[in-house]
């Protein structure tokens, strides 16, 4: 039976063009091999990184309910994630990156459900339950690191995107699920990775999005805290690998102050990297934030600004002067001779708001068909409409219900029957509703009466421009499908139960606490010899064994497994080691 969705008050508010990518965890989907790789990774990462990792991690992994023998439930974390204002959601791999930003400014860490395979023990390209669940959560009890994360998801999920960053996520996701899924062919995995690669090769004008993530990587997926010469780990992508945790604390890996260059410097998510960066503290990760974002088209608006948008070809938004925001797919603009924006338009839906409030009548029922208009100051006249009271109106023929014609600087004319104006909250004109309008621009129509009423936007000039609608609720944001690949659930074979059943019984004898000089060794016996005879390359649970029994034989049979399959050799090290310190202390 599938679980339902586990919700609590942060969850609740959550808006549902992101609440759609949220899953059920199905806890009872986890198989007892998944339950073991958890356990070897957990146990190896918490002994490993009580030394390398910042000091907020080992109390974190207790303030956020994790457990060390058994992968976390997300009724259990957000039970106590909920004491320090969090919570967690599982979905389905990788979401896109405005999505992932967004849960993070409402304060939910994004989890994948899924687990990595016993092959992937040590690092997986894709997103999964220890490298969210044990990587990300612990480091959020740390206050000044969870403020950083939930600003960096405010000003992240504005980042203006790209076609080029939507089919490298497309890519990407693909390959993870890919490397994941048991049984993949492997020139499948080859020709994803390929596409990979290819993309990030492509010579491309990094969109914002590109470069904030580049941050993101970083800081939040590998970043260290401290000195160069004394770095601690924080980043959830070290601290869920117990490869790369180890290998990036070598001299060979480059350690470099952090700083606003972090956004420039690309990654290749399919290798151990080979350069970090070190921030002195979390406080410094905000002061590199802000300054990027003050980078940032919503920030700086202009005609870059709406640049960015008309190539992202997804839904934006612009605010100009006077508050009007304006959301839609922008199609268009006209420049001066000074590069300033004087004509905008979108296609299709589009909503005007103010102050992230849809304006009343001007939803996508009014604006099914785009929005149009000119933007700057009239020819002549010094004073900016949106700064003419009553009297100044008046002055210059702005009669409601009379025919005017005016001319704007850029040489832009509309000519029509002024309807009515709409105001801001600081009395400014905004708005300005014509009947029977003409627009025209040098030998161009831009608007005409057959296409109905013509709302103009007042405003001297563009200040912001983001990703998004400026009130989500004017969109119907849920209907899309959120990705076109979804992870592949494994189809366990008869073999693999088998294997699954062997290593559920060695979870109950160590759970049950009891010396082994009893009848359950005797069943530890049966256990091995099932192993040895049926699957004689597995060496997770002969180590398992090994940790409840010290029995001799079965030593023996892991030294075998370490000449027998080499690439595994120092993971069944780590893990006698690890026992070998247990019984010591």
């Amino acid at each position: 039976m599938k679980q339902e969705i586990e919700s609590n008050e942060l969850i609740d508010r959550l808006p549902p063009h992101i609440k759609q990518y949220i899953k059920p965890q199905n806890y009872e989907d986890y198989t007892p091999i998944n339950q073991a790789v958890w356990r070897y990774v957990m146990r190896k990462n918490v002994d490993y990184l009580s030394h390398v990792a910042h000091d907020s991690y080992l109390e974190g992994l207790q303030k956020t309910g994790i457990s060390i023998d058994a992968i976390p439930s997300m009724y259990g974390m957000n039970r106590i994630l909920k004491e320090i204002g969090w919570a967690a959601v599982a979905v389905d791999g990788f979401i896109p990156p405005n999505a992932f930003m967004e849960f993070q400014a409402y304060k939910v860490l994004v989890i994948a459900s899924d687990i990595r395979q016993l092959e992937n023990i040590e690092y997986t390209p894709a997103p999964d339950i220890i490298h969210e669940g044990a990587g990300h959560a612990p480091i959020i009890a740390s206050p000044d690191y969870a403020e950083y994360l939930r600003r960096f998801g405010e000003i992240g999920a504005k980042a203006i995107t790209s076609a080029h960053d939507t089919e490298m996520y497309e890519a990407v996701r693909e390959l993870s699920i890919l490397k994941e899924a048991e049984g993949t062919p492997l020139d499948q995995i080859d020709a994803a990775e390929e596409r990979v690669l290819a993309l990030q090769n492509k010579e491309v004008e990094p969109s914002e999005i590109a470069l904030i993530r580049n941050l993101h990587w970083w800081t939040v997926e590998y970043g260290m805290v401290g000195t160069i010469n004394n770095p601690k780990i924080y980043g959830a992508g070290l601290l869920s690998s117990i490869g790369e945790s180890e290998w990036c604390m070598k001299q060979e890996v480059k350690k470099i102050p952090y700083s606003i260059q972090a956004a420039y410097q690309d990654f290749d998510i399919t290798k151990p990297q080979p350069q970090l960066y070190v921030t002195p503290d979390f406080a410094y990760l905000q002061e590199v934030l802000e300054e990027f974002a003050n980078t940032m088209a919503v920030r700086k608006g202009g005609w870059r600004g709406l640049k960015k948008l008309i190539g992202s070809k997804q839904l934006g938004t612009i605010e100009i002067s006077t508050g009007l925001q304006i959301s839609g797919i922008f199609t268009k603009m006209i420049q001066n001779e000074d590069n300033e924006v004087v004509y905008f338009e979108t296609e299709g839906e589009t909503a005007l708001a103010y102050r992230e409030k849809e304006v009343i009548g001007h939803g996508i029922r009014r604006h099914n068909n785009g929005f149009r208009s000119p933007l700057g100051k009239l020819k002549g006249i010094n004073l900016a409409i949106e700064n003419m009271g009553p009297r100044d109106l008046q002055a210059y023929n702005f009669y409601d219900g009379k025919p005017i014609e005016f001319e704007f600087e850029s040489g832009i004319t509309v000519k029509g029957m002024n309807v009515t104006g709409m105001r801001n909250l600081g009395g400014e004109l905004m708005l300005i509703q014509f009947t029977e309008c003409t627009v025209t621009y040098k030998n161009e129509v831009l608007f005409s009466p057959e296409d109905g009423d013509f709302d103009m936007a007042v405003g001297k000039e563009i200040i912001s421009a983001f990703a998004g609608a400026a009130d989500y609720l004017s969109f119907d944001l849920t209907t899309h499908a959120p990705s076109n690949t979804e992870t592949v659930k494994a189809v366990s074979s008869e073999s693999m139960r088998a294997l699954n059943e062997l290593y559920d019984n060695v979870r109950e004898i160590r759970e049950m606490d009891i010396p082994f000089e009893n009848p359950e060794a005797t069943k530890a016996d049966i256990i091995f010899k099932a192993l040895k005879d049926n699957f004689p390359n597995d060496w997770l649970l002969p180590l398992e064994l090994y940790e409840l029994t010290q029995e001799p034989k079965i030593l023996t049979h892991l030294e075998e497994l370490k000449i027998k399959r080499p690439e595994i050799a120092h993971l069944i090290n780590g893990g006698l080691l690890l026992l070998e310190k247990e019984i010591t202390n």
